[in-house]
């Protein structure tokens, strides 16, 4: 019996993540970069971390091709930059502060934090690259909060008291 995908994306998004945004340079120097919710840690020993791309982004080819991305987790004042690095077709960084981070790869300013990655290794997963990559740089600003994403809706976290 055929899986019913609507009912498989539905589940998937009662999974409550953090959002954040995977950066590279193109072949031609250009800042590349997605939003992702598909990210983790893998391994404290090396440092490892992965997120998931489909196949067809139009950011492909830069995460595909570089050596170099960094991860940038967004603080929860920073919906609009996950909507504007989910859309396609547009100039995604017109009007986006960003720094030239360790090895070039675009840092977006306010986030609650980065990683910068040397790119180990890319393994299909159906319809995504899983790419993995080793930590080479971080950084974190505990005083921010994360932005989160659950079904198909962004909010932010309570801690208990």
């Amino acid at each position: 019996m055929p899986l019913d995908q609507r009912l498989f994306r539905n589940v998937m998004g009662s999974f409550a993540t953090g959002v954040a945004v995977a950066t590279a340079r193109d072949a031609r120097g250009r800042p590349a970069g997605v939003t992702v919710s598909s990210f983790t840690s893998v391994s404290l020993e090396p440092p490892l971390v992965l997120f998931c791309l489909e196949w067809s982004a139009e950011t492909w080819p830069a995460f595909r091709d570089g050596d170099h991305f960094a991860i940038n987790i967004l603080a929860e004042d920073q919906a609009a930059l996950s909507v504007r690095f989910a859309t396609m077709g547009i100039d995604r960084w017109v009007g986006v502060p960003h720094d030239a981070g360790p090895d070039g790869c675009p840092l977006l300013a306010g986030t609650l934090g980065w990683v910068v990655c040397r790119k180990e290794m890319v393994r299909e997963g159906g319809d995504h690259a899983i790419i993995v990559g080793r930590v080479e740089r971080l950084e974190c600003d505990p005083g921010r909060s994360p932005l989160l994403h659950f079904r198909g809706a962004y909010g932010r976290f309570a801690p208990r008291r």
